[in-house]
């Protein structure tokens, strides 16, 4: 099974990729991770998408394509992933729709949470006393210009999915195990 999760940033789209993950066994491909991952490792490409994240701005197709495609290669890809912030643009939409047809894969569901972006301010200031500092990438200048980013960038991917009659959307407000049993609700037993 292939999940696309979809949403502004803050939306929740790793804590329920998470869930998914351990309920179904299918690994969850955080783009923001793989990134993350890259700029703690300290190569060239790491501290050019540093610069580009710490901005809150996107970072270029043929980086976060280039990761994706060298990632779900890989065995543990094999029974389907969940992509968590990627697509990102309705270009990597289509990237991943041209790639995946190329490897004769198909996407499974693509569910979109949808949120109050007030609430996003919210989550952000709560994620960050949890964790008892915040990442650079979360505070509220850098959420206010990420979802800039997203409205102006990210948002055309929805009509996108919903013309090809693939959309699914859930009530992201729900609690967290609520909007767990929405995706469950979706989901049912693919992939189980």
């Amino acid at each position: 099974m292939i999940l696309i999760l979809l949403g502004p940033p803050g939306c929740g789209k790793g804590t329920q990729a998470q869930r998914i993950q351990q309920a179904y066994g299918i690994v969850q491909l955080s783009t923001g991770d793989m990134l993350r991952a890259a700029v703690a490792s300290g190569s060239e490409i790491g501290q050019r998408a540093k610069a580009i994240m710490a901005r809150g701005d996107l970072v270029p197709d043929e980086v976060v394509i280039g990761i994706i495609a060298d990632r779900i290669a890989e065995a543990d890809c094999a029974k389907g992933f969940i992509l968590d912030g990627f697509p990102r643009t309705v270009a990597q939409a289509r990237a991943l729709d041209a790639m995946l047809g190329q490897k004769g894969l198909t996407i499974g569901h693509i569910i979109e949470i949808v949120v109050d972006e007030q609430a996003l301010f919210d989550r952000i200031e709560g994620r960050a006393a949890e964790a008892g500092e915040a990442r650079a990438d979360d505070n509220a200048d850098v959420l206010r210009n990420r979802l800039k980013t997203y409205h102006d960038q990210t948002a055309p991917i929805i009509p996108y999915y919903r013309d090809k009659g693939m959309l699914e959307q859930i009530d992201g407000m729900a609690d967290i195990d609520g909007v767990t049993a929405q995706i469950e609700a979706i989901l049912g037993d693919s992939g189980r």
